[in-house]
């Protein structure tokens, strides 16, 4: 199926620097971008659906609104394709279907969709659009990226809070099923990630200001997170991730997904994540 943004993206257009030989490279981010943001409206869809089905009907509402802002991400990215002289419009691939869990109880499956969603995959994008709003200059891409931000970190929290209610109801039993589910989500969320994140991309600096990222400290940003802010919360929580995650807690080689000793790389790690670290979800 198309979707064709066009029409409301050129209402949003940005003024943009002249992308000169960077163009090719911002065109084919921001695309990336509209596709990822709007085709994320999906996963919030499932969990309104869910949440409703259950009864919770003020936070399957939020989850609704949720979807309208990813879609609305989706047509604001688009903007920056037609300011590039791109075309807002793409065709959307069949996705995987919304998982219910219903190996489980209702109650645990919402938990887990709402750590998958927005405990992990909002998370991560509240680390990465926070540390490359940091690096752009003041100016309508940034504003517009600012945009995007204020409803990720709307996301992440609500799904820290909600997860944080449900997980307490839970008895030892489904908090351990929670953290078996945990080596799958994470693992779902690295492969996603390193799939968006190519360690060979480096930007010259001015590439900042068209939203162009190096690839390599984008990922070490992601394992940093993981290791200071999304494991330390899912402990908090009650739900402990196990093996490789759990050791990224107490261990910082992992947060550049090979062990290292370079004491002066995990320094620039840490400095990397205090964007996420700053940033209360819960």
């Amino acid at each position: 199926m198309e979707i064709d943004l066009r029409g409301a993206a050129r209402a949003h257009m940005p003024a943009l620097p002249p992308p000169g030989p960077l163009a090719r490279a911002a065109l084919g981010t921001w695309r990336a971008r509209m596709i990822n943001e709007y085709t994320s409206h999906h996963v919030f869809d499932g969990l309104a659906r869910q949440l409703g089905r259950a009864g919770r009907l003020e936070e399957a509402e939020a989850c609704a609104a949720f979807s309208r802002e990813e879609q609305r991400h989706g047509v604001l990215c688009g903007a920056v394709v037609e300011a590039l002289g791109g075309e807002a419009r793409f065709a959307e691939l069949p996705g995987s279907t919304f998982p219910e869990h219903a190996d489980v109880p209702v109650v645990e499956g919402i938990a887990r969709n709402l750590i998958s969603i927005s405990c992990l995959s909002e998370t991560v994008a509240v680390a990465l659009i926070g540390a490359e709003r940091l690096s752009m200059p003041e100016g309508p891409l940034r504003d517009l990226l600012t945009t995007i931000y204020a409803d990720e970190v709307g996301h992440a929290r609500f799904g820290w809070r909600l997860a944080a209610a449900i997980v307490r109801e839970l008895d030892m039993s489904a908090r351990s099923r929670l953290g078996d589910y945990l080596r799958v989500a994470f693992a779902h969320l690295e492969e996603h990630e390193l799939a968006h994140l190519n360690p060979g991309v480096a930007p010259p600096p001015e590439g900042a200001a068209l939203g162009l990222c190096n690839g390599q400290d984008a990922r070490e940003l992601f394992y940093a997170t993981v290791a200071e802010v999304i494991v330390p919360g899912l402990v908090a929580m009650g739900c402990p991730p196990r093996g490789r995650w759990r050791a990224a807690a107490v261990n910082p080689a992992y947060r550049s997904g090979t062990p290292r000793n370079d004491a002066a790389s995990d320094s620039k790690i840490a400095r990397r994540g205090s964007s996420a670290r700053n940033t209360s979800l819960k």
